[in-house]
């Protein structure tokens, strides 16, 4: 965790406290030591944050400091909140974890009648642990890093193979995530189920950037659709 972004964690769970917190109780939260937390209490105190702290008690933000609000409307609320607890559900466990540390920061920031209506949202999303969620974080992780893999691959007619793969991006089908990437084997795109997914071995090569063999491609010239979901 960045410097910065352990700050604004500290500020928001000083920030949603009535009563002071300890450095032990803020050093487990933060996963550091209590010297880090010293140390960046002091940093916040000598940027401006109103910050008391008391020996044998703790810390406790003075009453009347907020940060800037995030102005939410409440359909956004909704999406995010969905949205994260889709992530914490249906992916690796990295990812549910940053999930739900978003999801901390985002209720920080409700007023009191919002952080109500959250309350009576009516989405509940059931999170099985699967050793599919496993699967998915180590692809996650060779997309991101371009890193070629090869995989133990079961077929729906129960065929067993060998593939070296790609890796270029994960598709969400509701029950199921497949994998696409450029098979050797066959010297194309193919899709792969994840829960079809035998063994998956990293391997040390990584692969460039081709303008003919990538996610935006498959999507907009193979399979003939916009790519809506590509970073502006």
């Amino acid at each position: 965790m960045r410097k910065s972004e352990r700050l604004f964690k500290l500020v928001t769970l000083l920030q949603g406290r009535r009563t002071a917190i300890t450095a032990q109780t803020l050093a487990d939260a933060l996963g550091v030591t209590m010297r880090t937390v010293y140390r960046d209490i002091q940093a916040l105190v000598l940027s401006g944050v109103p910050i008391d702290g008391e020996a044998g008690v703790g810390y406790r933000l003075r009453k009347g400091f907020d940060l800037p609000p995030l102005m939410f409307q409440s359909e956004e609320v909704t999406a995010l909140l969905v949205g994260s607890r889709m992530v914490q559900a249906w992916t690796d466990s990295e990812l549910a974890l940053a999930a739900k540390q978003a999801e901390t920061k985002i209720l920080a920031a409700l007023t009191p009648q919002m952080l109500i209506d959250v309350s009576r949202l009516p989405y509940r999303i059931p999170n099985f642990s699967r050793a599919e969620n496993e699967v998915h974080g180590i692809l996650r992780k060779a997309c991101e890093a371009r890193q070629k893999i090869t995989i133990t691959y079961r077929d729906m007619k129960e065929h067993q193979s060998s593939r070296t793969l790609s890796p270029f991006g994960l598709f969400g089908w509701g029950d199921h995530w497949t994998l696409l990437a450029w098979c050797e084997k066959r010297d194309d795109y193919r899709n792969f189920r994840l829960d079809r997914i035998q063994s998956i071995t990293l391997l040390a090569q990584h692969y460039s950037h081709h303008p003919q063999r990538n996610l935006e491609h498959y999507l907009t010239q193979v399979v003939g659709v916009e790519d809506k979901q590509k970073p502006a």
